[in-house]
């Protein structure tokens, strides 16, 4: 911090970087343990791909309502009453994810894991309405560098959670409800750790800024993009309700959220860049979060679940480590936050590929240790941009960016690696045996947006053949089954890569649109805190930045 910052925010900057860490940590242990027991619920329950993916994808969309209602408030309400709103909601979701018991329907189960994985994910959204505006208000000099430190604590939740699986999972065989219990533990701690806190207000909030203001870059355009995901929960959600009806009354909801946007902005058309930077973390949440949710399982089932965790944990800890180095990155070699994500698209694209064709576990720390670097700086280095770019909009535009990014993994990452492994598997045993196929196809068809329904395999089915070759005491029949589902994982990292692909190439774009106009450059509200703190960088009055 600098003598200039205020010194009841500088005195405890750091305690609230760190408890801000510590919650978000919470969020990545229990996203990791959850990862690595989809295999104990399919087992137990009977559930195919694409509904543990469904109920995964509730860890995502849930996260979206609550940044983004989260982020509406937070500087209106403050950041202390959304920490402790949290805290609740954590210790709900253990409520009723612990509810499920072997006398239930699967239906019933089925309800319990993903309504309690939606409540975990509201909590931890709702964390990050706090999190991300307030790191960026207590370093608003080095955005990049802190908030990269603040999200180093995702991923040494996922090696924690991944260790823990491997451990009692794999090792002790200790059932899933303990496993996942654990995760209370960091929840309390980060309670104990902002409790009490004197909190900063961000460059708006100081401004005295009204709502409608903080969403006037925002406008109609970025509104667009959150509405749209937004449609896409409410019509997957009502359409098992209302069906042929559903989706189109999702569609309604979000048009009528746009027409509030517009009443609230005076119907501004917004900034051109935020509309770009919105569509672009859609794809970063569907790439990084939703391959995430899924990367333990594939690993596992091409080469082994004890490999797939360990190679987990790996990723993870590479990721944890290079996101304390952002700094050194942007200011000692010389990349923008435009550069390095230009690079680590690029990056991802080939790691995905290479972990595609992996058949030994060398091969796959190759494969994967380039997929982690390339997947490392996406979401903390899009919101430093958003928060470097657009003061005006305090922790609006990052709360919203940070939801569509989540609403994404969940609803197109999540749910569509889910429904690509369901395609492809059944279509690789379908073409090899057409009657084992039938034998073992899922009794219920996987759906995905605009695409054509497919029958996966039974989730229970392929366990059992799994077990049966891991023995090795597979027949013929189960070791074609098991070859069909390694198929269709191969086949899905390589559908998968395309999303960093289109990225690089968005950010190639951006990348040649700062260099046309002088480079990449932070810009402060005239008059803020912000601005005193460091006059070398572009100072704006209240007025659209990078608009159309």
């Amino acid at each position: 911090m600098t003598a200039n910052q205020p010194e009841a925010i500088s005195a405890n900057a750091y305690r609230l970087l760190w408890a801000g860490f510590m919650a978000i940590l919470a969020a990545g242990v229990g996203f990791a343990i959850r990862g690595g027991i989809f295999d104990n619920w399919g087992g137990e329950y009977g559930f195919t791909a694409s509904e543990l993916g469904q109920i995964g994808g509730a860890g995502f969309t849930g996260f979206c309502f609550g940044i983004f209602i989260g982020g509406l408030v937070v500087d209106k309400i403050g950041y202390g009453k959304l920490v402790a709103v949290a805290f609740l909601f954590h210790i709900a979701s253990a409520f009723v994810t612990f509810m499920p018991n072997a006398e239930m329907g699967k239906e019933v189960v089925y309800n319990y894991l993903f309504w309690g994985m939606f409540l975990f994910a509201i909590a931890n959204g709702v964390l990050e309405a706090v999190a991300n505006p307030l790191i960026a208000t207590l370093f608003p000099t080095n955005r990049t560098h802190y908030l990269n430190i603040l999200h180093a604590s995702w991923p040494a939740g996922l090696i924690l959670g991944g260790m823990l699986g491997w451990w009692l999972d794999d090792g002790m065989q200790l059932h899933w409800k303990y496993q996942l219990a654990l995760y209370l533990i960091p929840t309390v701690i980060y309670g104990l750790m902002f409790l009490g806190q004197k909190f900063p207000q961000s460059e708006a909030s100081e401004k005295g800024l009204s709502l409608g203001e903080m969403f006037k870059d925002v406008g109609l355009f970025g509104g667009l993009v959150a509405c749209f995901m937004l449609a896409l929960f409410f019509g997957s959600v009502l359409e098992p309700m209302s069906p042929g009806t559903g989706t189109y009354i999702g569609y309604g909801i979000g048009g009528v959220l746009l027409i509030a946007i517009a009443i609230l902005t005076n119907f501004s058309i917004g900034s051109w860049l935020i509309f770009v930077l919105f569509v672009t973390h859609a794809l970063v949440g569907a790439v990084e979060l939703g391959t995430d949710g899924w990367i333990q399982n594939i690993t596992g089932n091409i080469l082994s679940s004890s490999e797939g965790k360990i190679l987990f944990v790996y990723t993870s800890l590479i990721m944890f480590l290079l996101r304390f180095c952002a700094g050194f990155i942007e200011k000692k070699i010389g990349l923008s936050p435009i550069g390095i994500l230009l690079v680590c698209s690029v990056l991802a694209c080939i790691g995905l590929n290479l972990a595609s064709g992996i058949t030994t576990f060398a091969g796959a720390m190759v494969a994967l240790g380039i997929y982690a670097l390339g997947k490392t700086f996406f979401w903390p280095t899009m919101l430093a941009v958003i928060g470097d770019r657009f003061p005006r909009t305090g922790a609006v535009a990052m709360s919203i960016m940070g939801g569509i990014g989540m609403m994404s993994a969940g609803l197109i990452g999540s749910a569509g690696l889910g429904y690509a492994k369901d395609r492809y598997a059944g279509e690789t045993l379908h073409q090899a045996n057409v009657e084992v196929y039938e034998e073992y196809k899922a009794e219920k068809p996987s759906k995905f947006l605009f695409f054509s329904e497919v029958h996966g395999l039974d989730g229970a089915k392929v366990k059992t053949a799994n077990d049966a070759v891991k023995a090795e005491k597979a027949s013929e029949v189960q070791q074609q089954v098991v070859d069909a589902s390694i198929t269709g994982d191969r086949k899905t990292l390589v559908a998968d890569s395309f999303i960093p692909g289109t990225m690089a190439v968005i950010y190639l774009l951006l990348f040649l649109y700062f260099k046309a106009i002088g480079g990449y450059k932070t810009v402060h509200l005239a008059g803020s805190t912000a601005e005193v703190l460091d006059q070398n960088d572009e100072v704006i009055p209240a007025h659209e930045n990078d608009s159309f």
